[in-house]
Parts: structure tokens; sequence; C-alpha cells
């Protein structure tokens, strides 16, 4: 299975294709609807105030309620874009934006409107596709859930097991841990009022894959197939697996994972540092990583960048309406791209 995002932010729509999709699978267009919502923005002062309805309309691949094996095909409608936002500064790249990149990769030629088709918004039908995988999952035995870790150096308690994350997400700010939840706000909140932006991180886990999937090989490997999906979404500029970073701060017998032999007869690890995965293949433990959210680069503070059609130098000082953190919000999106790298794992 295979998706192909299209749109651009202040275009009429984006979607998605996603071909190789089984055929005969029923859609459940609600539990999509809630994952989209999840995404949307608009609902606090933590979001941007642009409201879209984020409706999907599916256009292909879906016949009497089920998926027929042809390519499916949604869209959702942009119906809140204000372009004049960004006519003013169309000329000035945004630091930490992809403005100047793609000016160069596409010749100019690039929808600069609000980042045209480098936008967050092009995650809206990355979490439509996310939630076509999920169901292909359920049946065999996959969960995917995820919440935020940490926002701006605030802490949420770690990831323990599936239904700690599926409470998680019936949140609308989705923590583990609430009182950690209003800390994080409040810095949000903080970066806001000064004009500025926070970053953070979301830790994700994928329950139930089968253990000797993958292989050590380049395009075949665990923790590659992941981490091609990740980085696949804005603002994601980090991926660690397992423990992470913190194998730099242990000893061989702290980050390795005794293993013994369940009731059941199942083989398992007395701690997961691995996060799942062994030589790129799967052990039978949740495959769990956690991936790093940059703050968001559109920020009211004045900023030194360069005007591309002069090619001089320049001060911009941005308008418009910008997410003050993106993290809260990408928790289903990180969950979107988890269950695809799951699909194509399983060989979906």
């Amino acid at each position: 299975m295979r998706y192909s995002i299209f749109g651009e932010s202040h275009g009429p729509a984006v979607g998605v294709v996603l071909e190789g999709v089984p055929a005969g699978l029923e859609l459940d267009l609600d539990a999509i609807r809630f994952d989209l919502a999840r995404r949307a923005p608009g609902k606090s002062a933590l979001s941007t105030a642009r409201k879209e309805a984020d409706e999907p309309r599916i256009l292909s691949g879906v016949f009497e309620g089920r998926t027929t094996g042809a390519p499916l095909c949604a869209v959702i409608e942009n119906t809140d874009a204000r372009s004049g936002d960004y006519a003013r500064t169309k000329d000035l790249a945004r630091p930490g934006h992809a403005d100047y990149a793609a000016h160069v990769r596409y010749n100019g030629f690039n929808d600069y409107r609000g980042g045209g088709h480098f936008s967050g918004r092009l995650t809206a039908p990355l979490v439509f596709a996310g939630g076509v995988a999920k169901q292909i999952l359920a049946p065999k035995g996959v969960r995917v859930g995820a919440h935020i870790a940490a926002i701006y150096g605030i802490n949420d308690d770690s990831l323990e097991d599936w239904d700690s994350l599926k409470a998680a997400a019936s949140k609308d700010f989705p923590v583990l841990s609430d009182a950690a939840g209003e800390e994080m706000k409040a810095a949000i909140l903080e970066a806001k009022n000064d004009q500025d932006s926070v970053g953070g991180s979301i830790e994700c886990g994928v329950f139930g894959l089968p253990p000797g999937l993958g292989a050590p090989d380049f395009g075949q490997n665990a923790e590659g197939i992941f981490s091609q999906y990740l980085f696949a979404v804005p603002a994601v500029k980090a991926v660690a697996f397992g423990a992470g970073v913190a194998f730099g701060l242990m000893r061989g017998s702290e980050a390795n994972d005794p293993l013994y032999v369940d009731d059941d007869g199942s083989v398992k690890g007395e701690q997961n540092c691995a996060g799942g995965i062994n030589g790129g293949i799967t052990n039978g433990m949740p495959l769990t990583f956690e991936v790093t959210m940059r703050p968001t680069p559109s920020i009211a503070r004045q900023q030194f960048t360069i005007d591309m059609a002069k090619n001089e130098n320049a001060v911009l000082e941005l308008q418009g309406r910008h997410d003050p953190c993106v993290v809260h919000r990408a928790v289903p999106v990180i969950e979107a791209a988890a269950a695809l790298a799951a699909c194509e794992l399983l060989g979906i």
C-alpha cells in the first residue's frame, strides 16, 4: 500500500490517493473523523485560529461502504484560508520554513501561500490515510497510539500500555499526566504572549506486531521503514527508538532487555529499551519510538532574512494565524505515519 498526498495550504483542497488498499474493508468514516478532529485547528488559544471542517470526501475506491481495491482518493476542502496574509511578504524567506529551499528546488514556481505543499495543512490527508491503515491493522491485532512526551522541557509520564494511550486519545490535550499537561499548556501560552513558539516530542507505540518482521538490510530495516514515514511529517527533526538518546547514558547491563518465556509460551523482555526492534527486526515487544518536533517557525517577532527576488538582506515581520506549538495537534499525525509504516512492515 502506497500513499500520495496532493494540494496546498491555500488551494481549493488537500487530499490523498492510497494505492494497494485491500478490497472488502468496511470503512469506518466516523473513526477517521475522530482522528481528523484531534488534529484540527481552531479549538483553543493553544492553536491557530484557522477553522476547517476537515470533512473528507471520497472520490474513488469505496463502493457501498467497502473498499474496492482500486485507488482510494479522498479530498478535504480548504474553507478558511486567508491568502492575503502572505502576499506582502511573498519574497521574504521565512526563517525555519522551507521557503528558500523550495524556491531553489522549484525555480520560484512553488505556492508560497501558507507554505503551500510544505504546510502542516497537508497532515490532514495523512491522518485520513493513517485512519484507513489503522482499520486494516485492527483485525490483525495491531494497534497504534501516541501521547505528548514533552513540551519545552516539561515531561509527561512514560508510555506503559495501550489502554493508557487509548485514554489519552480522548482528551483535548493528549497526555498521560493531566498535571504535566497543565504545565505544558502554560508554557505554550507564555510563548504565544511573547510572540514566540515552543517545540516538544511525541512518544508512540505500535502494539501487536509479531516478531521476525524486517531485516538488517537497507530498505527492509524496521527502524528505517518507520523513519522514512515519520520524517515525511512536517516539523519532525529527530526520531529515536526505545531508550533512544538515553542509551548514551547507560551501561550494557542497564540497556539490555533480559528475555523470558511467558505463561502462554511467548518470548518477552523484562524491559523494552530496544523499542521492540533488534538488528532491524521486530522482537515481539511493543515497537516504541519518540519523535522530536521543532518550534513553529512562524512567529510574530522581527527576524532577519533575505529577499529572494532582490537577492539582498531583509527584515521580516509576519502577520496571520499561526500555532504557538504544533505538538498536541501532531499526535494523531504521528499515529497515522506509524500505522502506514506498520502496514509496509507487514507487507500490506
